[in-house]
């Protein structure tokens, strides 16, 4: 786990976090729970199986917990009885006392095929900013360096070093020279692709702190 001014940030593996923040518990793409955790806030960043996974997300959460995904995923969670709110790019959301701001998350050099990319742009996939109070943390899910991420200045980025679907280690240590972070923590690895040596990678070349949870 790892403390930062008003937060708590533990990451539970692949892009899973929880984040708890005065006293609510906000979890951000579950995949192969190892232990039940009730969320107040479950938030899905697309509907590929290690972010949106029906299975887990019936382990976290409860009669309340208010889900936040993209309209995307709509029919993936058509069964779920929770309030649900669809999300597009560039949407605002204030939710109790912190609020999100959504943008564009899309491959520009990863490809299933010849032109056609893991996640393309035109399938309106999102990443999240989270404002707490005076911390922001940006959750960066399967994406390429894109303009959008061009000076957000988040304290903390959550960023993906992988090599298949999303950036690599070292497109990973050049993002961090545009979006600005304060510090960075590692994410999809050690499930599904590649392993901890990519995160460490990422330490040990990087000016800003990474910490690897």
């Amino acid at each position: 786990m790892y403390s930062y001014k008003n937060i708590n940030i533990q990451r539970l593996g692949h892009d899973w976090f929880l984040i708890w923040y005065k006293w609510k518990n906000i979890c951000i793409d579950p995949f192969e729970i190892k232990e039940i955790i009730q969320a107040d806030y479950l938030f899905i960043t697309h509907n590929h199986r290690d972010h949106l996974s029906l299975d887990d997300i019936s382990k976290v959460i409860k009669d309340n917990t208010i889900i936040v995904a993209p309209e995307i995923c709509e029919e993936n969670l058509m069964y779920i009885q929770n309030k649900k709110i669809f999300v597009n790019q560039n949407d605002n959301l204030t939710l109790d006392d912190f609020s999100i701001k959504t943008l564009p998350a899309y491959n520009i050099n990863k490809f299933r095929s010849p032109w056609v990319p893991y996640h393309p742009k035109e399938y309106w996939f999102v990443w999240y900013i989270f404002n707490f109070d005076w911390t922001r943390v940006y959750h960066a899910w399967d994406t390429d360096i894109i303009p959008e991420m061009e000076n957000l200045y988040p304290d903390i980025a959550l960023l993906p070093v992988s090599w298949v679907y999303t950036m690599t280690a070292q497109e990973a240590l050049n993002s961090i020279n545009i979006i600005k972070p304060q510090i960075v923590i590692p994410m999809h690895y050690d499930t599904i692709v590649w392993n901890i040596q990519d995160a460490e990678y990422l330490k040990e070349n990087s000016d800003c702190e990474v910490v690897i949870l």
